[in-house]
């Protein structure tokens, strides 16, 4: 059996092909017309929040964050979030989730929040959304929508539009300097 070398890393633009294709792979052709695409449509996701895990070299799982103003709550959107069929079931994807919300929890994001399968979520310290208590570029069932909150009052100001959001300078600046202290 094959000792795998799993490193994470933060993600730069020379995997932008290889995550396409990972996308591509695990969520097919009909992955531009779901909600979340909508809103990461809307702008650039923040490379300093977004890993990939490479197996000796080699690029096989990514998970991005795109900034949003959730109602009040200044957060991120995690996803997507994608792992090689190669290498499904071996916690890379739950890896990638961790380190993601920890470096938004240190860059200063108030929340986490995704659409997906709250079984596998939840224990990763996802909650539920308030029922419909975000209004999505698109349709979205309101039991998917869920939020790891980072910050003071987060389930009572996710309310009303999500949308992307422009970084502002301090949590660029907080991401960079997590990028340097890693």
């Amino acid at each position: 059996m094959k000792n795998h070398d799993l490193v994470y890393l933060t993600e730069d633009a020379s995997h932008d092909a290889v995550i396409e294709h990972i996308n591509e792979e695990a969520f097919g052709p009909g992955r531009h017309t779901r909600a979340a695409a909508r809103i990461r449509e809307q702008g650039p996701h923040d490379r300093h929040l977004s890993f990939i895990c490479a197996d000796d070299g080699e690029t096989i799982a990514s998970v991005r964050m795109t900034p949003v103003l959730a109602g009040s709550v200044k957060g991120h959107l995690l996803g997507p979030l994608a792992v090689r069929p190669s290498h499904k079931n071996r916690g890379i994807g739950r890896e990638l989730v961790r380190i993601a919300i920890e470096a938004a929890r240190r860059a200063g994001s108030e929340a986490v929040i995704l659409i997906g399968d709250p079984p596998y979520y939840m224990p990763l310290g996802f909650e539920k959304v308030a029922w419909k208590a975000l209004d999505f570029p698109g349709p979205v069932d309101p039991a998917r929508v869920l939020v790891v909150p980072l910050g003071a009052d987060v389930h009572e100001r996710l309310n009303g539009l999500i949308a992307w959001r422009p970084m502002d300078d301090t949590a660029e600046a907080a991401a960079e300097a997590l990028r340097r202290a890693s």
